[in-house]
């Protein structure tokens, strides 16, 4: 193992104060402003690309372990999380008139306006304190001067004309399609941190253990940035976005719900590696007097998660009105779910499917038509079904040619032995072995036939055997709804021959949120 040489401290030092110098300028003329006085793009992203190189050298040199540099590294990632947070929800607030967003309940711009104060007041205790330390480090600070526009962020009102001329592309039903279904796909997938933003302050640490964990929120930021990326490659700019208004509305909500994403990621990101994750350090003081974890939790709640529940459920409608403008009409047929027919878990599945496209689709059996997007409407389906089965093994026992009547002494054998003839032939599935029958009729029927099929019957409604047959339904309703449901029939609608759980298409995951 090659040995590790020890850099000394008068080296590093003259490097930190060289490479540090135009952070620690900007820290020292923002410890002196005012919270509105910081809350410029230009400087916020100055501050943070100046803190992320220092951060970068401070890491390459191992200074998070070290104890006399440890608070050093500690202010300058601060600097960087937070000025990056502080940027996006500035980008938001000027980009607010673009974004033609829907109306919800609650005041978003004072919102913004609240957690943009929070922010600059952690900048301007982070510079004071980065200051003092690099004081005690003996790092010189320099003469940097900060140019006076970063402090301001004049611009005119107005946006150019667009005069470029429109992209052709696929029909407008085809881009509405893919686009609002995509949306709607996150938007079930977002449920749980939607929810998270109307928790009570006493349920805010199971949420931060769950949902609102940096990881989960991290992934769903990807998830909307690939969405916007997709609109900007393939809608921005054509026909089909002149055509449809509501399409830059949803590009606006998309957006929106991002770059909130973005700066609650580096919440949560902060919230775990630096508030509640501190390493222990006789030269490291409380980050407490920087940041108030109790207001950066709240806010994380009330704001972030709460409006991109908000903005959410603004576009969900939206989307869905959308799709019914393209909707196109379509009749597929498919098998039953396998096991135990439109039992719980597929009827649920099936309807949470159909509710998330918000358009009507029917089921029909026979001449019986159900509501696919109510679980009780497919229960009662399953009804019928199983009668079907039932005049199905009355048929299946007679035609068995395994009963003798003139010897019928051991009716529990007599049942073995329909049951394993009937399997034989691949008419009936067994899910309990061994299976249990009873030793006496269940009915005092005239027949030994008529008890056979009365035992079967009752063996049929505990789910204990099943009749092996390939019913199949018709859906009528939107095409885009009928292809996800021929996806989740290909996948046994979540299950196994045996009614085990098994998981579901990347597409369809989302179901079970």
């Amino acid at each position: 193992m090659q040995h590790q040489v020890e850099i000394s401290d008068h080296e590093f030092r003259c490097l930190v104060g060289e490479r540090a110098h135009r952070l620690l300028g900007l820290a020292n003329t923002i410890k002196d402003c005012k919270c509105q006085q910081i809350l410029t793009r230009p400087l916020l992203g100055e501050l943070h690309a100046q803190a992320q190189q220092v951060e970068e050298l401070l890491d390459a040199y191992d200074a998070r372990n070290n104890c006399r540099w440890c608070r050093f590294r500690a202010l300058t990632a601060a600097l960087k999380i937070f000025s990056a947070a502080g940027y996006e929800l500035l980008h938001i607030k000027h980009a607010l008139p673009a974004y033609r967003l829907l109306p919800i309940e609650r005041d978003f711009l004072a919102g913004t306006e609240e957690v943009l104060v929070f922010i600059a007041g952690i900048l301007i205790r982070a510079s004071r304190q980065l200051i003092d330390q690099a004081g005690s480090l003996g790092i010189c600070l320099g003469q940097a001067v900060l140019a006076q526009q970063m402090l301001a962020e004049q611009l005119p009102p107005g946006r150019l004309s667009r005069n470029c001329r429109a992209e052709r592309t696929n029909t407008i039903g085809e881009v509405v399609s893919l686009l609002a279904t995509a949306f709607l796909n996150l938007a079930s997938e977002s449920k749980d941190v939607a929810a998270a933003g109307q928790a009570r302050p006493e349920q805010y640490a199971d949420y931060l253990q769950g949902s609102v964990r940096e990881e989960r929120l991290r992934s769903l930021e990807l998830r909307f940035h690939n969405l916007q990326s997709q609109y900007d490659t393939y809608v921005a700019g054509t026909q089909c976005e002149r055509q449809d208004q509501d399409l830059l509305v949803l590009r606006g909500h998309i957006s929106v719900v991002f770059h909130l994403f973005v700066a609650a990621t580096m919440f949560a990101h902060y919230y775990e590696r630096h508030a509640t994750n501190q390493r222990p350090c006789s030269m490291v003081t409380s980050q407490q007097d920087l940041v108030d974890a109790d207001q950066l939790i709240r806010l994380l709640m009330s704001y972030f998660m709460a409006f991109i529940g908000l903005y959410i459920a603004a576009a969900e409608d939206l989307c869905r009105r959308m799709l019914r403008r393209y909707i196109v009409i379509d009749t597929i047929e498919l098998p039953i779910p396998r096991y135990r027919g439109f039992h719980v878990r597929p009827s649920t599945l099936i309807s949470s499917l159909v509710r998330r496209y918000g358009s009507e689709v029917k089921m029909y059996l026979d001449q019986e038509v159900y509501d696919a997007s109510q679980p009780l409407e497919l229960f009662r389906a399953n009804e019928k079904i199983n009668a079907l089965k039932r005049r199905m093994l009355a048929n299946l026992v007679a035609q068995s040619g395994v009963i003798d009547q003139r010897n019928s002494k051991d009716f529990a054998q007599v049942v073995q032995a329909v049951v394993s003839k009937l399997v034989e032939q691949g008419k009936v599935v067994v899910y309990e072995r061994p299976l249990q029958v009873s030793d006496q009729p269940p009915t005092q029927a005239d027949t030994l036939d008529a008890q056979v099929v009365s035992e079967l019957n009752r063996l049929l409604t505990l789910g204990k055997i099943d009749v092996d047959y390939p019913f199949t339904v018709r859906f009528q309703g939107d095409r885009r709804v009928l292809q996800d449901l021929a996806l989740l029939a290909s996948c046994g609608y979540g299950e196994d021959q045996n009614g085990n759980n098994i998981p579901l298409p990347d597409q369809l995951r989302s179901l079970r949120n």
